[in-house]
């Protein structure tokens, strides 16, 4: 089972210019990143397009589209910009039901050293080999179907929405909170 890796930019991706403070894209991180993590799997990267999420058209999520209908592979991730992710699974998810689609990113950028992106890269490689045909936006160790999610603005993390009950089997849910253990 081989896995495709579409690449599309975001925070995972930036670089930090130390000469006047901005971030850019130079180049994708992810071989880097699955050297790093000794990942073992069949993977296939393709860059479709560097760029922050804000920026992202709907010409630059039929790209993404097409490419995913297109592609041979039924297990692929998707590394894309945290703010508009959701905009982009649904599309996926109104139009792609033959493969297991999972979209994912980062706070905070990965040569930065404190990034979550490694762990969020992780576990979407764990959740697009075990979970079953959809789409879906995995971050910070948990996974939301893609008509479940949103981005907390005020919190600035991925939690869920009112999740219907006939789809209550395909949610990852964990059981306790980091910060005291408790439900």
């Amino acid at each position: 089972m081989k896995i495709k890796i579409f690449i599309t930019g975001g925070t995972f991706d930036k670089e930090y210019n130390e000469l006047d403070g901005k971030l850019f894209f130079k180049r994708t991180h992810l071989p880097e990143m699955l050297k790093l993590g000794r990942s073992r799997l069949k993977i296939d990267i393709v860059t479709l397009m560097m760029i922050d999420s804000l920026d992202m058209t709907d010409a630059d999520r039929k790209i993404i589209l097409e490419n995913c209908k297109k592609t041979k592979e039924d297990k692929i991730l998707i590394t894309h910009g945290t703010d508009t992710m959701v905009e982009t699974a649904k599309v996926l998810g109104n139009s792609v039901r033959d493969k297991t689609i999972i979209l994912t990113g980062a706070m905070i950028p990965y040569k930065f050293g404190s990034s979550d992106g490694l762990f969020n890269l992780g576990s979407s490689l764990a959740f697009v080999q075990t979970l079953p045909h959809g789409v879906y936006i995995s971050m910070n160790g948990k996974c939301f179907h893609w008509d479940n999610v949103r981005k907390n603005k005020h919190t600035g993390i991925f939690d869920e929405m009112n999740y219907p009950a006939h789809r209550a089997g395909h949610l990852i849910k964990t059981t306790s909170s980091p910060s005291t253990g408790e439900d």
